[in-house]
């Protein structure tokens, strides 16, 4: 089995403070708490297992400030004009506040949360009604579906091309969020704060899937990480540079 799409990561100068926001967004509980890590995930069963649909979110603590718009944004996904409304009030009476990123007259909502990451609120839409609170984690590229093949791989999800050339990945399973690739022409100037994190399953090699991944277009990226000794995950970026890392093998 190749490596999936696991989880997405985002710097933090304050990751309590941060997930906090969050778990109140998306009203999914935090799942593991350290001083330079926080976890929101979806609700887990006593088995430990996922209720619904989702994606975890990781937030660790880094010291750098956000100076760009991020490449990597989330989706919120919406039922009724109602509850659109309803869930925007509630984010801005957590700390998002509205944004306007050149984005014009549309029906869905751009906020940032409390450390300025872009996000949106979308109007009801039937491909989402499946996917639970997260509709979709989103990827700026400038080439959708030449950067596609790649997160297809990467991910183990299944990809579509959508009209206008946007590309959509789905989950084997079909549930929700997806992973959207849109078309964005900004250049990338800075590391990305919100990267995607992918893991083999519990019986594959990592080293394996980290050269499998280097035959598909990754490079070996460095973000400080330190010597491969003192981590247990691999640092790579995407073909268009965006970093990634290859977690230890896992259920």
């Amino acid at each position: 089995m190749p490596t999936r799409l696991y989880s997405v990561v985002v710097d933090a100068a304050d990751p309590a403070a941060l997930a906090r926001f969050w778990s109140t967004a998306l009203g999914w509980p935090i799942t593991f708490e350290e001083p330079d890590e926080v976890v929101v995930a979806p609700t887990e069963d006593e088995a430990g297992l996922p209720t619904g649909p989702g994606l975890p979110l990781v937030f660790v603590a880094v010291d750098d400030p956000k100076l760009v718009k991020n490449r990597v944004h989330l989706d919120l996904a919406s039922t009724s004009a109602a509850h659109q409304a309803e869930l925007v009030e509630r984010v801005r009476r957590a700390g998002a506040r509205p944004l306007d990123i050149g984005q014009g007259a549309v029906p869905w909502m751009v906020l940032a949360d409390p450390e300025g990451n872009e996000f949106c609120i979308l109007e009801p839409r039937d491909e989402y009604r499946a996917t639970g609170a997260l509709a979709a984690v989103v990827l700026d590229t400038p080439d959708p579906v030449t950067l596609t093949p790649f997160w297809e791989a990467a991910s183990g999800w299944s990809a579509e091309v959508l009209a206008g050339g946007d590309a959509r990945l789905t989950r084997p399973d079909g549930d929700g969020p997806y992973l959207e690739l849109l078309r964005n022409d900004d250049a990338r100037v800075a590391k990305n704060r919100v990267h995607l994190d992918v893991a083999p399953a519990a019986a594959e090699d990592q080293g394996a899937e980290v050269d499998r991944l280097l035959r598909r277009g990754a490079t070996h990226a460095d973000v400080g990480q330190g010597e491969k000794g003192e981590r247990s995950w691999a640092v790579l970026a995407d073909p268009e540079g965006n970093e990634m890392c290859v977690l230890s093998p896992r259920d």
